[in-house]
C-alpha cells in the first residue's frame, strides 16, 4: 500500500528456469553494521533480514526493537504483517488446489463463485481466476480499499458482494492497475471450493506444510503471539510520513475481510524458508521429492501476465528505472542490471515487507521493518541486489533519501499553496442542513451530525473513522479524524436547486496519501433518515 514497492522487472524470457546457478557472492561483509547504520539514520526501530543462496539459509536475523521505548530485541522468529507480499501466498494456495484438480487458473469466477457480479455482466461472466490475480480488471488505482482500509466491520462475502457496484476506470483486460479487492473474492472462492476459510486453508496447506512454523493468517494468532512487531509511523510533521516516529494501534490494521490481499505475518526464519521454496520451484528443500506445489504451478506463478506502466524515476534513483516490468500471479517481474528479478513490496498500517528473488543466481532475500520508513527498505534491497550481482558498491539508502525528502517538500509546497490560495468565503448552510444519512452504492451509510455547532462525520462500517468536518471555503470542508492515523480529507457538498445538499464527494489532502485512501471514488446521496 504505502510508498510503492514494484521497483524490479523481467526479461523477455521470464517463464521458470530449470537451470539453477548458485550464486558467486556470499552474504556482504559488515551486513549487521550497515544494516544497523541505516536503521539508525532513518529512525527504523526493528528490521528482520532474510537471505537465500544456492538452496541454503545464509542469514536469518533480527535487529532493534519490537516496539519504541520496550528492550523486547527483534529476533529471527519475531513476526511482522507482511502486507502484499501475502498475495504470492493466496496464489499458492490457488496452486496446491490447481494441483489437486479442483480449479484450474482459466476456470470462470463464476463456476466456483456464483455469487460473484462485476459492474458489467460481460466481465462477470469472462473474468477467470487468474484474472482476478493480475490487476488488469478494469478496477481503478486501489478501487474499494475503503471496504477494508482502515479496519472494516463488513464480512469477506459481503466485501465481494459490493464488488458490483464499483464503477470500472478501463475496459477489462486494457491495462494494469493494481488492485486489493479482487484478491479479497480469491479468498472467498478458496473458502467455496475448499470448505475451509482463507485462514485455515492457507495455515494448514500452505504455511505448515511449508515448515513455517510461525506464521499466521489471522489477528487473533498474531495477537496470541509474544514475538511479535508493533507499527510505527511518522504522524506530526503535516502529513503521515513526517515528524517524529510514533507507535501505533496494532489493532487498527487492516480489516480482516481483506486478508487474502495482505493478512499473513511472518518472520525472518520462515520467509527464509518460503524463498527456499519459491527457488525450488515448489519443492521443500530437505524433504526429498516433497513438494508444496507443482513445477507446473510455479511456472505458471513467475510468468508474467500483464505489462505494467514504467516511468522513469528521477536522478539520483534513476538507476532503479526497469527496461521492462510485468505482473503475473502475485509477482512483480522485472529487470535490474540485465538480470531478471521477480519481488513484491507489501505496507500495511506501520510496517513494510520487501521480498526479492533472483532466479538466475539462486538468491533470494527478504526485508521487514516495523515503520513507514521506506528508504531504509528500499536502499537496502538495491545494495543486496548490487552485492549479488556483482555491482559496484553505491549508497542507495541515502540517494533514496533525497528521492523522498524531494517529494516531501513538493508536498509541502502544494500544501502551502492550497492554504494560501484559500478563497474568504462562507458555507451556503447551517450546519444542521448539511446532517443526514447518506449513502455510496459500494462503500455504504455514513451519518453526519451537528453536535452542538460541530459537524461530525461517521463512516459507519469502519470503527472509529469518526470526525469533525472544518470549513474550508465555500461548500467544502475539511475532515480532521478522531484518529489521527487515517488520512485527512476534502469534503465537498453539491446542492439541488432548492437548495438542499443533492451530493457529496472527497478527495485526500495530502499529495502523497497511500492510495487505498481511494476518497476520490465515492459518491454520497442523500437517503431518508433512520
Amino acid at each position: 500500500m504505502p510508498f510503492p514497492s514494484k521497483l524490479l522487472r523481467a526479461v523477455a524470457s521470464i517463464a521458470c528456469l530449470s537451470i539453477a546457478f548458485v550464486a558467486s557472492a556470499a552474504v556482504p561483509p559488515g551486513l549487521d553494521a550497515r544494516v544497523e547504520q541505516v536503521m539508525r539514520d532513518n529512525g527504523v526501530p526493528g528490521m528482520a533480514v532474510a537471505i537465500v543462496e544456492g538452496g541454503k539459509v545464509v542469514h536469518a536475523k533480527g535487529y532493534g526493537v519490537r516496539r519504541l521505548g520496550s528492550p523486547e530485541p527483534v529476533d529471527a522468529d519475531t513476526i511482522f504483517p507482511t502486507g502484499s507480499t501475502g498475495k504470492a501466498v493466496t496464489t499458492a494456495a490457488l496452486a496446491v488446489l490447481v494441483d489437486e484438480g479442483r480449479i484450474g487458473w482459466d476456470d470462470k469466477v463464476i463456476d466456483h463463485l456464483p455469487g460473484f457480479q462485476m459492474y458489467d455482466p460481460w466481465v462477470t461472466r469472462e473474468m477467470t481466476i487468474r484474472d482476478l490475480l493480475v490487476h488488469r480488471s478494469g478496477l481503478g488505482l486501489g478501487a474499494g480499499d475503503l471496504l477494508f482500509v482502515p479496519r472494516s466491520s463488513l464480512s469477506r462475502a459481503e466485501t465481494v458482494r459490493r464488488l458490483r457496484y464499483i464503477k470500472p476506470a478501463t475496459s477489462f483486460r486494457s491495462g494494469y492497475a493494481y488492485d486489493n479487492v479482487l484478491y479479497v473474492v480469491a479468498g472467498q472462492l478458496i473458502e467455496a471450493v475448499s470448505g475451509k476459510t482463507w485462514e485455515d486453508f492457507v495455515r494448514d496447506r500452505v504455511l505448515r506444510p511449508a515448515g513455517m512454523r510461525v506464521s499466521t493468517t489471522s489477528d487473533a494468532a498474531r495477537f496470541a503471539t509474544a514475538n511479535r512487531a508493533q507499527p510505527h509511523a511518522r504522524m506530526d510533521g503535516g502529513f503521515r510520513g513526517v515528524g517524529r516516529q510514533e507507535v501505533l494501534d496494532e489493532r487498527q490494521a487492516l480489516g480482516a475481510n481483506a486478508a487474502p490481499a495482505g493478512g499473513v505475518s511472518s518472520s525472518a526464519n520462515d520467509m527464509a524458508r518460503w524463498l527456499s521454496i519459491q527457488l525450488a520451484h515448489g519443492a521443500l528443500p530437505g524433504e526429498g521429492d516433497r513438494r508444496l506445489f507443482s513445477e507446473e504451478a510455479s511456472r505458471q506463478m513467475w510468468t508474467p501476465q500483464v505489462l505494467t506502466p514504467i516511468r522513469p524515476y528521477p536522478e539520483p534513483i534513476a538507476d532503479a528505472t526497469p527496461q521492462f516490468s510485468a505482473y503475473a500471479l502475485g509477482w512483480s517481474v522485472r529487470d535490474y542490471r540485465g538480470v531478471k528479478i521477480l519481488e513484491h513490496g507489501g505496507a500495511v498500517f506501520g510496517v513494510q515487507t520487501m521480498v526479492v528473488l533472483i532466479p538466475d543466481r539462486q538468491v533470494g532475500f527478504s526485508l521487514q521493518i516495523n515503520s513507514e520508513d521506506g528508504v531504509a527498505l528500499r536502499g537496502l534491497m538495491y545494495e543486496l541486489l548490487d552485492h549479488y550481482l556483482d555491482a559496484p558498491k553505491r549508497d542507495w539508502p541515502a540517494d533514496f533519501a533525497t528521492y523522498r525528502q524531494a517529494s516531501i517538500d513538493k508536498a509541502l509546497a502544494v500544501l502551502g499553496k492550497s492554504k494560501a490560495e484559500k478563497k474568504p468565503s462562507r458555507a451556503s448552510l447551517p450546519l444542521k442542513d448539511y446532517a443526514g444519512n447518506y449513502a455510496d452504492p459500494w462503500y455504504g451509510p455514513i451519518e453526519l451530525r451537528d453536535e452542538g455547532g460541530r459537524l461530525r462525520i461517521d463512516f459507519r462500517q469502519t470503527p472509529d473513522m469518526v470526525g469533525t468536518l472544518e470549513h474550508w471555503q465555500y461548500d467544502t470542508f475539511q475532515v480532521r479524524w478522531d484518529d489521527r492515523t487515517i488520512e485527512p480529507a476534502y469534503v465537498s457538498f453539491a446542492l439541488d436547486a432548492q437548495g438542499k445538499v443533492d451530493r457529496i464527494t472527497m478527495k485526500a489532502v495530502s499529495p502523497l496519501a497511500d492510495f487505498s485512501y481511494d476518497y476520490h471514488d465515492l459518491l454520497f446521496t442523500p437517503v431518508a433518515n433512520d
